[in-house]
């Protein structure tokens, strides 16, 4: 069976990498990848259900099984999986099921999409160290698994954060998650 129209099936080969990511609003977890050194591209988008080409309306009704996600294109040579994931388990609670703050639904849910099995050891051994050290009070209750289809959001979402900075979501909800991850990662940041 071929991809859908729009669709974006498994890589990972020599050259850039690329990771599938849920985090609850992609327009946080976008604003976030942007400014890590090594990311070369954030697509916001929808994975992990059932119904070809969704639509941002079809996803919010918690009926097509997608997640809301980002598609990271990475150079492994400056930034590796593990070092992705570790800033993706900081920025976003992954301890809630369907649920970011007050975004709830399961377009919200936590989840990590394999293209590897290397990718998956690798996630299932961040999760264990966020675990042990005790980043977040509960159980972390990320989903672990296997990547099939990204479908790119529609254009509005891209760079939401970026072009939309006076917005009240933007202010309360996407810039203290940003404020956040440039303290706890300066190390990481692009070049001003």
């Amino acid at each position: 069976m071929s991809p859908a129209a729009g669709a974006v099936g498994p890589a990972n080969g020599p050259g850039p990498a690329v990771a599938t990511l849920g985090g609850g609003c992609f327009w946080c977890t976008e604003a976030v990848f942007l400014e890590i050194r090594g990311v070369r591209q954030v697509e916001p988008g929808y994975a992990g259900g059932t119904v070809a080409n969704p639509t941002y309306e079809d996803v919010c009704t918690g009926e097509t099984g997608h997640a809301e996600v980002v598609q990271v294109t990475y150079d492994p040579d400056v930034l590796t999986f593990h070092d992705l994931l570790a800033i993706f388990f900081t920025v976003h609670d992954p301890t809630t099921k369907n649920r970011q703050g007050n975004d709830f639904g399961p377009q919200y849910r936590s989840v990590v999409f394999y293209r590897t099995e290397a990718e998956r050891v690798t996630a299932r051994q961040v999760i264990d160290e966020v675990t042990a050290a005790r980043i977040w009070r509960g159980p972390v209750v990320t989903e672990v698994v296997p990547f099939t289809t990204f479908y790119p959001a529609e254009g509005y979402h891209r760079e939401y954060f970026r072009r939309n900075p006076e917005k009240a979501y933007c202010q309360f909800v996407i810039a203290p998650k940003v404020a956040k991850f440039r303290k706890q990662f300066s190390q990481r940041l692009v070049a001003p």
